[in-house]
């Protein structure tokens, strides 16, 4: 090759060249615009794309991850197990109430039954004592008696009193004592007296003696 042809051939690589070097700095700089746009608009909160990309659901079982279901366990065990003890609190009080009140009925019996202890007759408060019976119907068919005492005295006083069961041939088959402490002036209780005996025969209550003391 003469040397005018050389010249000419390295002119026309060195024009390629920098054409192609143009077209690379002009796809960077549409890139540097798009990806950094300064334009007065920028508010300088993020960017979102048009077409959101939807979650990947193929990993997703429909349950509670194991660690969520096992604390909603342990709150339900735990509540349940709440539940559970205030009910056999509330139980145990009942208990204890119930207990409560046959150890108070059973210390006025006892003091009933000692203060008529040595009484001769009837006692001196037959006329401040006085018995009904309750119907069978509401009681289950126990024989059962309500005794009203009232303090018919200027004083403050305490009742002791007998009563007793008869079969139908007059017989006493049971007794009973009942009694009320420390009553004031006009006040008035109203104890049971509620008898052992099955509901055959039919035994008729008898009120046998009342001592105020």
């Amino acid at each position: 090759m003469n040397p005018t042809s050389a010249r000419a051939s390295r002119s026309v690589r060195a024009r390629a060249v920098s054409a192609a070097a143009a077209v690379v700095v002009t796809a960077l700089g549409a890139v540097g615009l798009v990806s950094c746009d300064t334009g007065n608009d920028d508010t300088g909160g993020p960017t979102f794309s048009e077409r959101p990309t939807a979650p990947d659901t193929a990993g997703f079982s429909g349950e509670l991850p194991s660690s969520v279901a096992s604390s909603a366990a342990e709150v339900v065990e735990s509540a349940r197990a709440s539940a559970s003890s205030a009910a056999a609190s509330a139980s145990a009080r009942e208990a204890e109430r119930k207990a409560s009140i046959g150890a108070e009925i059973e210390r006025s019996r006892q003091a009933a039954q000692d203060a008529l202890k040595g009484v001769q007759g009837r006692g001196n408060a037959l006329a401040e004592v006085a018995m009904t019976g309750k119907p069978r119907a509401d009681t289950g068919g126990v024989l059962t008696v309500v005794v009203t005492i009232t303090n018919r005295t200027a004083e403050e006083a305490s009742y002791a009193v007998q009563v007793d069961f008869l079969d139908p041939s007059g017989k006493v088959v049971e007794t009973q004592f009942v009694g009320a402490e420390d009553l004031e002036p006009g006040e008035r209780k109203q104890p049971l007296v509620i008898s052992r005996q099955p509901p055959e025969p039919v035994l008729t209550p008898r009120l046998t003696k009342a001592q105020r003391y």
